[in-house]
């Protein structure tokens, strides 16, 4: 039988949300309350998860805007960084500048089945859709996880992704091997979720930024960069994941993807908002990623202060909000979302436990006590 869970912890060697907390702090920036997304008013997250037998191990996990993105839509940009991926619906943002469904991301065999269930709750919703009103451009985001999870069994169904959408909320929520990032690793390591958030003082609009990542980058040990101190390449042997000889995965160890989420309260348009998508790949660099060939590295970017609102069928007010044109309040921003997906990244490692999955194969977590220690040593974080 599945396990289906909105908000995992004990089963998958999650830490419950209270604890989703990265143990030291860095950069110019201090984090909001929850250090996530959801410190951006109004932003909502949810997960499922399932579990299945001994090779099932995936999920779906979905950030909203608001809501109702589908009457109250939002300036939204998105970048990729390298393109060896997928994220539905994104020319669609490109070319009006506005996001109008929820962002779900899931792994990649089952982006069809999820594009099915965000049409599914937005016509349920609204079901003048696709008769007397538009037809939504689902925006699903994937990663590859079938390092740990049967992927073929694709497992995530379009009912799955109604009752996400549904139960969904701003707050608190699960981080780590959750959702759709249960069976995600990254520099060899578990990973999957990860969240974290920056506020700018008053003086540059005190404006917030959230960032949500699904890390999936692969076994690329030796770039493990920590706040500066090469953790990596002292753990490059070790903890290494453990696979039976007679499964072969090619290249997938070596490399992977991660999807981004910017979130901001900043009123900024498309234009703006991609120029913080931008910035994201800044925080990814920070961390020791350079990307690869085989890397799908995609970044979607919002504003819920920038909002137009549906006024009738097939026509949408313009935002009332003007845009932010004040230079030193962006470039606080732009540092804010370098600062915030690195922090995300971290907490994707630091937030996943070692796991088993489909034939066998061990994916051991990131050793936290010992790279504190090497931080701490390093005078990279405090005592």
């Amino acid at each position: 039988m599945a396990l289906v869970a909105t908000f995992a912890a004990v089963m998958l060697g999650v830490r419950t949300a209270a604890d989703a907390v990265l143990p030291f702090r860095f950069g110019f920036f201090a984090p909001g309350p929850l250090d996530a997304i959801t410190d951006v008013a109004g932003v909502r997250v949810g997960h499922v998860t399932k579990i299945e037998g001994s090779g099932i191990r995936t999920g779906a996990t979905a950030v909203l805007p608001n809501a109702d993105p589908w009457d109250h839509k939002v300036s939204a940009a998105f970048f990729a960084f390298n393109g060896n991926g997928e994220m539905t619906g994104t020319h669609w943002i490109e070319e009006s500048g506005y996001l109008e469904e929820p962002v779900v991301l899931t792994d990649t065999l089952d982006v069809g089945r999820a594009a099915d269930g965000v049409v599914s709750w937005v016509i349920e919703h609204h079901p003048a859709v696709g008769r007397g009103d538009d037809v939504p451009l689902p925006v699903v985001g994937e990663c590859d996880d079938a390092l740990l999870n049967d992927i073929q069994a694709r497992a995530v169904t379009a009912a799955d992704v109604v009752h996400l959408l549904d139960s969904a909320a701003p707050g608190e929520f699960a981080r780590g091997a959750v959702g759709a990032g249960t069976s995600m690793n990254a520099f060899g390591f578990r990973a999957g979720i990860g969240s974290a958030s920056r506020v700018l003082p008053s003086d540059v609009g005190g404006y917030r930024v959230g960032v949500l990542v699904n890390d999936n980058t692969g076994s690329r040990r030796r770039q493990l960069t920590i706040v500066g101190v090469p953790v990596g390449q002292r753990l490059e042997h070790e903890y290494r994941p453990v696979f039976p000889k007679k499964l072969s995965l090619g290249g997938r160890l070596a490399e992977g993807s991660i999807i981004i989420v910017v979130a901001t309260d900043a009123p900024l348009d498309g234009r703006q908002l991609r120029a913080l998508a931008l910035r994201a790949s800044m925080g990814m660099a920070r961390t020791g990623l350079t990307s690869s060939v085989g890397s799908g590295d995609l970044i979607v970017a919002f504003s819920t202060s920038r909002v137009f609102e549906r006024i009738a069928d097939f026509t949408v007010a313009p935002p009332k909000e003007p845009i932010l044109e004040d230079d030193d309040s962006l470039d606080a921003l732009y540092t804010a979302t370098a600062e915030a997906t690195q922090a995300a990244i971290y907490d994707a490692l630091f937030e996943s436990q070692t796991a088993t999955g489909r034939d066998g194969v061990t994916v051991y977590a990131l050793p936290v006590d010992r790279v504190l220690q090497m931080l701490r040593e390093a005078h990279a974080i405090g005592p």
